[in-house]
């Protein structure tokens, strides 16, 4: 059930301490009254098994990455009734990809608190270019997942569009098509390598007839996945644990857990 409402409301601060509570005393007091003492701290026992933990999710973070899979929906989904509602309230930008921020009044709900997950979302997802009419050329990550705003950006400074896209910058009068890019002036010498290194990572790149789509960076196939982006949003954590000889399946888990308390 706490699942259920994490996957679409901001879970309270202090709802999500006390169910924390609730399974750290299950765990070490077995559903008991009777306090006992808490013999390994929270932090890790929320950590992977590899990494000598439980595996158990830290709640707030797990709220954040639930959150998180509407901004994708909003992004891959096309004409569903939500994404109706919730573009006609609050407009929408990114050529459709996202809403706008809600400010205000008219923020205060569900929408809003779900709007605050959207950087780092974003920051995760790259887009796949079809038409390339709805993706930016230079703002968006679309080429090898980064921004050439940003891996070119003494380049991104010269061009004389910065917010011209994909479709609008390649020309298919170039024989069998090429990148047109325009600038507001003619290089300098020292100049041609920057637009030669440009040139060379385009060149596995050309528009085609299917739709712009996006995907996610760290997902399989490229799909969110709630478990992928809880990875995402924790800090990794590269202790060296014992994990393999600990965790056996032909130990009996009280064996196995007494192992991982005293390791």
């Amino acid at each position: 059930m706490p699942i259920y409402h994490m996957s679409l409301f901001r879970m309270p601060k202090a709802v999500a301490r006390r169910l924390d509570k609730v399974q750290r005393d299950f765990l070490w007091g077995g559903g008991s009254e009777v306090k006992k003492a808490h013999l390994i701290k929270w932090e890790a026992i929320c950590e992977a098994k590899s990494n000598g933990g439980l595996g158990l999710r830290k709640l707030v973070l797990l709220n954040k990455a639930l959150l998180g899979k509407w901004v994708w929906r909003l992004a891959i989904d096309r004409d569903d009734l939500w994404k109706q509602v919730i573009i006609e309230k609050y407009g929408q930008e990114g050529h459709g990809w996202r809403a706008k921020k809600a400010i205000g009044t008219i923020g205060v709900g569900v929408w809003k608190e779900i709007w605050k997950e959207s950087d780092w979302c974003w920051d995760n997802m790259g887009f796949i270019v079809g038409k390339g009419n709805k993706i930016n050329f230079w703002t968006d990550a679309w080429c090898e997942d980064t921004r050439l705003s940003q891996r070119f950006p003494h380049l991104y400074a010269m061009a004389a569009h910065r917010d011209a896209t994909v479709e609008e910058t390649w020309d298919q009068n170039f024989g069998q098509g090429g990148w047109n890019l325009r600038f507001l002036r003619d290089f300098n010498d020292w100049e041609l390598e920057m637009i030669g290194n440009l040139l060379h990572v385009l060149r596995s790149y050309k528009p085609s007839m299917e739709e712009d789509s996006v995907r996610w960076k760290g997902g399989r196939n490229g799909k969110f996945r709630v478990k992928e982006a809880y990875r995402v949003v924790t800090r990794p954590n590269d202790i060296g644990f014992p994990s393999r000889s600990i965790w056996v399946d032909s130990v009996p888990t009280k064996v196995a857990f007494y192992a991982w308390e005293a390791t």
